[in-house]
């Protein structure tokens, strides 16, 4: 009893520690993509698990089988050159483990940067999803509204959340739909997560950026199809428009605490990249409009300007050429 008195003060410390710990979340999948990421993890864990106790049951085998007692004093262990079949033995199974554990990784991380199995023929939700310290945008261009610090969904559909920052770097996550991916001030990534079960998730920035980052948490409504429908329409009834002001004074505000409105501020403060796209197709097809629409009225002032042009050389050297 003596022996096992440390083990067991050490079993107490971990039940008190983990006793005051919230259930892992990325453990709870309630999406196919967080399903995906949750079953990669525990395989991950029972390989390395079965990997450490093959290592302690040989540790504890040859601790017991050769260690030094009075009735061995004077053993001498054989000498032994080596086995070959041994050493290919053990430099052959870790090399199958690396494979197994890169294989099943290259396959998860390629399947949650797809649309999720079973969604491929529906056409996503798009949201675009900025942050800014700290706080959260969310704007929806089809239903052309917005919301701050808590985004809405609807169950059973893809949502492709389009991600960017107005100020470092920040990490969107909801751990019980999918992993978390960068949000950045210069380019836009996109994230695809669908919620198959009506429940709030907590969703959180996990890149530290700052002292106010403990606060930039949101949640992540997933309500059925029906339910969304009649937010987005309540919305649109009742929330105030936002406004290039309304929009600066949210930026500049540290803290915030959750806004809607009735328009986005996609228009007047695009994303990086895809508004300088947008705005190169407006001024190209304005250029080809105006090109299509005034082509023989500008051949026009061309041929006319280069006329004037000839006739007043012509002039100019008629009146040298008398001069002279």
């Amino acid at each position: 009893m003596k022996n096992k008195g440390p083990l067991f003060v050490v079993f107490l410390l971990f039940a008190v520690l983990l006793s005051g710990c919230s259930p892992l979340t990325v453990l709870d999948p309630k999406g196919p993509v967080a399903k995906t990421q949750s079953d990669t993890i525990m395989f991950s864990v029972f390989v390395m698990a079965g990997i450490l106790a093959v290592v302690y049951i040989l540790y504890i085998y040859m601790l017991t089988k050769y260690r030094a007692t009075k009735a061995n004093e004077d053993y001498v262990p054989p000498h032994i050159e080596g086995s070959k079949w041994l050493e290919l033995i053990w430099t052959i199974i870790p090399v199958i483990i690396v494979i197994v554990l890169s294989v099943v990784s290259v396959r998860s991380t390629a399947a949650v940067e797809t649309t999720p199995k079973g969604y491929e023929n529906e056409k996503p939700l798009v949201i675009y999803a900025s942050s800014s310290n700290w706080k959260w945008h969310f704007s929806y261009p089809e239903e052309g509204i917005e919301t701050v610090n808590y985004v809405n969904i609807p169950t059973n559909r893809t949502v492709e959340f389009r991600l960017y920052s107005y100020g470092p770097i920040t990490s969107f996550w909801i751990p019980q739909l999918g992993g978390q991916k960068y949000a950045m001030s210069d380019m836009v990534t996109k994230l695809r997560l669908v919620a198959e079960h009506a429940d709030s998730y907590l969703g959180r920035n996990s890149n530290f950026n700052g002292k106010g980052y403990a606060q930039m948490e949101f949640e992540a409504q997933a309500m059925s199809p029906a339910d969304y429908r009649k937010w987005v329409h309540d919305v649109k009834t009742t929330a105030p428009a936002l406004t290039k002001e309304e929009f600066n004074t949210l930026l500049n505000t540290p803290f915030v605490g959750r806004k809607t409105y009735s328009s986005t501020h996609l228009s007047f403060s695009p994303p990086p990249m895809e508004g300088k796209d947008m705005s190169n197709m407006n001024m190209d097809h304005k250029t080809d409009e105006k090109d299509s629409s005034s082509s023989t009225k500008t051949d026009g002032m061309n041929m006319n300007h280069m006329d004037g042009m000839n006739m007043d050389s012509m002039n100019m050297d008629h009146t040298q050429h008398s001069n002279n």
